[in-house]
């Protein structure tokens, strides 16, 4: 188990989440596409945002990549 698979089992039981799977590379991917094609601190309110989809019933590696399709297309139209 990687560093970063200990802290999400981590932080999923600290917030009583046993047993969620969380599509890391998925969220990793559109952190990155938001951060080097829109602004850095849009990565981590990007990531709250994909959050707040999933709690309202949204597939999470769906939502992750709308998010990041939006992310390429604005960097596309700013070139």
């Amino acid at each position: 188990m990687s560093e970063l698979d200990q802290w999400v089992a981590e932080i999923t039981a600290e917030l009583g989440l046993d047993g969620v799977q969380v599509p890391t590379t998925e969220v990793l991917d559109m952190a990155r596409d938001v951060a080097h094609n829109v602004l850095r601190p849009g990565a981590p309110v990007s990531a709250y945002v994909l959050g707040l989809a999933v709690a309202a019933g949204a597939d999470p590696v769906e939502a992750a990549a709308k998010i990041s399709a939006l992310a390429l297309r604005r960097s596309t139209l700013d070139s």
